[in-house]
């Protein structure tokens, strides 16, 4: 039985949903004690725990302590079953975050899976749906086909936000375990083609031109960049209001067309008080400080990939090293032994097999 001190590093529920993904990706359980010990609200919460209990479903899993406020795990994986689930965190909890205890498994389940996820789609300390869908997902894209669709906004506090995401493995598991599958190779990103976007706003806030301002505040921050802009003004109704805007900036090299794509995102969101302006604004700002390192993956992106670079092998460079990054290469540690070298910024790893 491996077990887990989830207070180390930044001591979040990072480390129980890496745990939770290679747990049953590898079928070794775990017992996970001190979890997310040093947050205001310590042990799991609803989105943690609805991940838990689709693994359940998704794979016969059994689960010791899936309270609510529970700091303690003990969880017993057991095989994926492909298939079309349903899930609703019940609050505006991340939908991306549980995704990242559920995507994982679904490709080593060999056939096609489908999640309609209802709860928080553009919420604080979280991926948004428009990064997770435009920055995220085209970095796995070597490893399954995904159809991704927002069907509702879901911003705090109530959420009832939903997506759905069907996801077809391109390898079976024993490919992938064998090293079948491409690595990563992200090292070096080219000129700077493009920027895009998506600002978006409840319906409620349309009349106050949210989406268009924050929008707006990007294109006056980023106009010494002298590229091509692309940002996409949205409205939608939603049982809070709320905004937010996602940029993410496409490296190449000019007239090619190159399927090994880099992309650097960063975003924002809105609240009570907050200008659309200063919103716009924030992004801009993230974003250009992507920009100005050499990273071919933003800091965030470069901690959510990690399980599969220790799985998968290659390398990347990342625009910075993150106490999110040090706590998933931790928890890989505990699975997989030491897969994954950082020189300086440079993730390496010879991978699983």
């Amino acid at each position: 039985m491996i077990t887990i001190d989830g207070s180390l590093f930044e001591g979040g529920g990072q480390m129980a949903r890496t745990a939770l993904a290679l747990s049953t990706v590898l079928q070794k359980p775990f017992m996970m004690h001190s979890i997310r010990k040093g947050r205001p609200e310590p042990g799991l919460k609803s989105q943690h725990l609805e991940g838990i209990y689709a693994l359940k479903r998704f794979c016969n899993a059994q689960a010791e302590g899936a309270e609510l406020g529970s700091t303690e795990l003990t969880y017993t994986p057991g095989n994926p079953q492909a298939g079309a689930y349903s899930i609703d965190i019940g609050t505006a909890g991340s939908i991306t975050l549980l995704m990242q205890s559920l995507l994982l498994p679904a490709l080593f389940s060999g056939k096609r899976c489908t999640f309609t996820i209802t709860g928080g789609t553009d919420v604080a300390w979280a991926p948004p749906f428009d990064y997770f869908r435009s920055v995220f997902l085209p970095h796995i894209s070597p490893y399954a086909t995904f159809e991704c669709k927002l069907i509702e906004r879901g911003y705090y506090p109530k959420g009832q936000g939903k997506m759905e995401i069907s996801i077809a493995p391109k390898f079976t598991k024993e490919e992938l375990l064998a090293g079948k599958a491409p690595r990563f190779s992200l090292e070096s990103r080219g000129e700077l083609l493009q920027i895009k976007g998506i600002s978006h706003a409840s319906l409620e806030l349309a009349s106050a031109n949210v989406a268009e301002r924050q929008a707006e505040a990007v294109r006056r921050a980023l106009s010494k960049l002298k590229i091509p802009l692309d940002i996409r003004n949205e409205y939608r109704k939603a049982a809070s209001p709320g905004s937010g805007i996602t940029l993410w900036a496409r490296f190449g090299e000019q007239g090619e067309i190159d399927t090994k794509e880099i992309l650097l995102g960063a975003d924002a969101l809105g609240e009570r008080g907050k200008k659309a302006e200063e919103v716009g604004k924030e992004a801009a700002n993230l974003l250009l400080s992507e920009l100005s390192s050499d990273g071919c993956v933003d800091a965030r992106l470069a901690d959510q990939l990690i399980p599969f670079l220790a799985l998968f092998g290659g390398a990347y460079r990342a625009s910075s090293v993150t106490e999110h990054a040090k706590a998933n290469l931790h928890v890989c540690e505990q699975f997989l032994g030491k897969r994954i070298e950082i020189e300086g910024t440079l993730f390496k790893s010879s991978g699983f097999h």
